[in-house]
């Protein structure tokens, strides 16, 4: 069988075996076939000599993160996401097609009036009792969905439509964590730049359909979501799964326009980065200590690994918050978009390992831009944050931030 990965790219793994301490499933479970030197030499075992596809190699691949920790770990620039991708597309065409709830949630996700009704209507049979906790959990829900959610409008009023940047609202950070969005609004206004919002066609942004190897359906969101934000404004990105997405539509597609389009593409705490001395006079909070919330930083492995852009975090939140770093490493938490729905033991043991390094920070309140691993997170009692929501806090003059995460409120 072959898998459509690039023979030159399989080729790049020398066994050195220094991802390994890298790896979120080999570190939990020690099984070399749930390692990245395990699961590229699978590949090469179907690819190169005609190996099965049978069930252990599903499963190795199946039970992969996706958190490419493995590639700023590997002396040898191993391209592992360009790998498991195309492995996994592959499976997904053949003999391991994702699981039919799997496949009707991924079709849900771009149709946003009907995502948005579904959402509302799961949240008052949460509140009526009809849901289970238990259940909500197991669907990857939040404990406390939105009723109701704040209205966006762009910047500025309709006698101008000039806007600096977009904001990319996408799918279920806009059903599930749209307070997340007005907050992160709010910063890049206080920044100094013109919001524009983007219509229903840049609803999702194909990532998760990508990891459970829908290349096709990916594509197509691609092409919708590259219409609804024309021109040539940065496009700026709160969640760190759909931004690394969208800065990878010229592999994606193979255009020259998707390439300009990725191009354009920003994690909003990068654009912050570049005003936040604007944002600390705003506040009016430099070098005054008093009242300033202690926070952990977790790094959402897309933002970390893939955007490398985790450092702007830091510089966005330090006038605001005294940061504390966990003592991991940086390893995965187990969100992995849908992987804590689909592998919830192994993403429950991944996240033990990051619950504990919590733990010791001793930090009252987490700091994640990414939306899975804030749901994921918080399941398990912790009290997470969009870094954007410390920032938005202070400059309301609202004191410290110690709230559940936007998603488990109404």
């Amino acid at each position: 069988m072959h898998l459509g990965v690039d023979d030159d790219e399989l080729a790049t793994c020398v066994s050195c075996g220094l991802c390994l301490p890298h790896c979120p499933t080999y570190r939990v479970t020690g099984e070399e076939a749930l390692s990245p030197r395990g699961r590229v030499a699978a590949m090469r075992q179907v690819q190169w000599e005609g190996r099965p596809a049978d069930p252990s190699f599903v499963r190795s691949l199946a039970t992969c993160v996706q958190c490419r920790g493995c590639e700023t770990a590997c002396p040898s620039g191993v391209p592992f996401g360009r790998l498991i991708e195309p492995a996994r597309a592959a499976l997904a065409a053949g003999p391991a097609p994702p699981p039919w709830p799997l496949r009707v949630g991924l079709g849900l996700l771009p149709r946003h009036r009907l995502l948005l009704a579904a959402s509302s209507l799961l949240a008052v049979a949460q509140r009526l009792r009809l849901l289970p906790r238990g259940a909500a959990r197991r669907l990857g829900l939040p404990d406390r969905l939105p009723v109701r959610r704040p209205r966006l409008r762009p910047s500025g009023t309709g006698e101008d439509p000039t806007r600096d940047v977009w904001l990319f609202t996408g799918c279920v950070m806009d059903a599930w964590m749209r307070d997340v969005h007005r907050d992160v609004q709010r910063v890049v206004e206080a920044a100094g730049g013109r919001v524009a919002l983007p219509g229903p066609g840049a609803a999702c942004c194909g990532a998760l359909a990508l990891h459970a190897g829908l290349e096709d359906d990916a594509r197509a969101l691609a092409h919708r979501t590259m219409a609804a934000l024309p021109g040539e404004a940065p496009i700026l990105v709160d969640s760190a799964g759909c931004g690394a997405a969208l800065r990878d539509y010229g592999r994606l597609l193979g255009t020259p326009e998707a390439a300009a389009f990725a191009a354009r593409v920003r994690d909003v705490h990068e654009w912050l980065a570049d005003r936040v001395d604007r944002l600390a006079a705003a506040a009016g909070s430099r070098g005054d200590r008093a009242g300033r919330p202690r926070v952990a930083v977790q790094d959402p492995c897309h933002l970390r690994h893939v955007q490398r852009a985790h450092g702007a975090v830091r510089v966005v939140l330090a006038p605001f918050a005294d940061l504390v770093e966990l003592d991991d490493e940086g390893l995965c938490c187990g969100a992995g978009g849908a992987y804590a729905v689909v592998e919830p033991e192994l993403a429950g043991a991944v996240r033990d390992r990051k619950l504990a390094a919590i733990a010791r920070s001793g930090a009252p309140v987490v700091a994640s831009a990414n939306p899975g691993c804030a749901l994921h997170l918080a399941a398990a009692g912790v009290d997470v944050v969009h870094p954007c929501q410390v920032v938005a806090r202070a400059l309301a003059g609202a004191g410290p931030v110690s709230t559940p995460p936007a998603a488990a409120r109404s």
